[in-house]
């Protein structure tokens, strides 16, 4: 049985992620910052396959030391960790003209400091046995920089960036990497402002692209995937 490590698991893309994982028999650690939506968020997991481990931690995975210690813990708990997926994030609406003082690094810490570190504490035991995969989720403004959003989008291209050395460095252990690159995608980010789901990226279709990549033949890597709305961003 498989390990996977999700950060940012209790809404949006990171939930249906690991309910996906879940479903095909993937040992799961989760953290969150509030303790009862993960209690419940575990139960959930749980009925869906009550199969699998579910390691919960609460933990602001934007935090380096709290970030560890759930990375510890999971570890511990679960074994050998074959599956990242550094999905937390946060898009804070403002030009950099307009942000605050402390916005650069509370972005840089939530957006790409956790992959980095992640990165840094499972890599060498992924190369060790010569197999895994990371899941980098990045963001359509890494590619196409979005000026309202300008630090958000700063981060999101350093991520990718991140993604794409990652890959480089893992290739030759037979270590999978692979940057998932989502346009407008009804998260939690969008609360608030009425927009026609219809109209845009559902988490679970991009839980079902990360399945599917991840299903594929030992020999096979799917080095970025972008997923947009048929009818354009948003």
């Amino acid at each position: 049985m498989k390990n996977a490590i999700i950060t940012g698991a209790t809404k949006g893309m990171g939930r249906a992620i690991a309910i996906a994982f879940a479903k095909e028999n993937v040992n799961i650690a989760v953290c969150a910052r509030g303790a009862e939506d993960l209690a419940a968020f575990k139960t959930e997991l749980q009925i869906i396959n009550p199969q699998i481990k579910i390691v919960t931690v609460v933990a602001d995975g934007s935090d380096r030391d709290q970030l560890i210690s759930f990375a510890e813990t999971a570890q511990r708990e679960l074994g050998s960790i074959n599956i990242i997926v550094n999905n937390l994030g946060m898009y804070p609406p403002s030009s950099i003209l307009d942000d605050e003082k402390t916005l650069f690094l509370k972005v840089v810490n939530t957006n790409l400091m956790p992959a980095y570190e992640l990165y840094r504490f499972f890599g060498k035991s992924m190369v060790s046995v010569g197999e895994g995969h990371i899941f980098n989720i990045c963001s359509i403004a890494a590619l196409d920089p979005v000026p309202e959003a300008g630090i958000y989008s700063v981060t999101k291209a350093a991520l990718l960036s991140l993604n794409n050395v990652m890959r480089l460095e893992m290739e030759q252990y037979g270590v999978k990497v692979t940057a998932v690159i989502p346009g407008s995608t009804l998260t939690d980010s969008w609360k608030g402002i009425a927009v026609d789901k219809n109209k845009m990226v559902l988490p679970e279709d991009v839980a079902s692209a990360i399945i599917n990549i991840y299903k594929m033949s030992a020999g096979a890597n799917v080095d970025q995937i972008i997923i947009k709305p048929v009818y354009g961003q948003v």
